[in-house]
């Protein structure tokens, strides 16, 4: 329950919306514009709300996005742990449609900066240049079966040359990224996020993904992060539990996308 209220407390509202390009209020709920055309719904909890409180904030946020034209998608980003009757299903009744559930992962930074063994010829480094950040996001494209890959460099680019407490980690055998991950430490808080999680298939279950947490861990103690967070599919939840984390909610994003017709 500690990490969950400091998840409720210092990673929603405000957290979630820092690099927005601007943010509204509506009761409870902030509503945030990113770029790219991006509408984004974030909040603490509902205050209590029943059923028509939640129709009502639903209706809200879609006419306030609905009003920008230059807003193509909204997400809202339930969490299993919220008191929100009748959220999922108003959610799709208004055209929102619900993407794969995630688990929230926790961990404390000091607890997973342990040292673990690499494989033979395998060896940690942080990407920082274009080659460098190019071939992390290719590897990453082919574990994810992302053919729009390429997008995403100079997006990765731009972002950590904006702030360079961004980090972005690799595990190489050769020349080859076999594994990477990033490190976002979160302004404000005591978190810092893992994101972008990705090993090679026949890489995997050696240690190779534990060692990039335990180095994200030890960066994120160097910049006086407390705790390690992350979003995990199914398939990355059992990687991160043995790696110190612990799920503490679940997370479902549902996706509204304007209609071009």
């Amino acid at each position: 329950m500690r990490h969950l209220a400091a998840y409720d407390h210092e990673l929603r509202t405000d957290a979630e919306v820092v690099h927005a390009l601007d943010v509204a209020t509506h009761g409870p709920l902030r509503l945030a514009a990113f770029p790219g055309g991006r509408g984004f719904v974030s909040y603490a909890d509902l205050g209590g709300v029943d059923q028509g409180g939640i129709e009502a904030l639903v209706d809200a946020a879609l006419a306030h996005f609905g009003r920008r034209s230059e807003i193509d998608s909204i997400e809202w980003k339930t969490r299993g742990h919220d008191r929100a009757p009748g959220l999922g299903g108003t959610l799709e009744s208004r055209g929102f449609v619900p993407e794969e559930t995630e688990s929230v992962m926790i961990g404390e930074a000091e607890l997973l900066a342990q040292p673990v063994s690499l494989p033979a010829g395998v060896e940690l480094r942080r990407a920082r240049t274009e080659t460098e950040v190019f071939a992390m996001e290719e590897m990453q494209g082919r574990v994810f079966g992302d053919p729009r890959w390429r997008v995403r460099v100079e997006t990765t680019l731009q972002r950590i040359r904006e702030d360079d407490t961004v980090e972005l980690w690799t595990a190489v055998a050769g020349d080859e990224v076999i594994s990477a991950g990033r490190l976002e430490p979160v302004t404000g808080t005591r978190f810092a996020g893992l994101w972008g999680g990705a090993t090679l298939p026949e890489w995997r279950g050696r240690g190779v993904y534990r060692a990039l947490t335990a180095q994200r861990a030890r960066s994120a103690l160097a910049l006086g992060k407390v705790y390690l967070h992350s979003d995990s599919t199914e398939f990355s939840r059992p990687i991160l539990e043995r790696a110190g984390l612990v799920r503490v909610t679940t997370t479902t994003p549902y996706v509204w996308t304007r209609s071009t017709d």
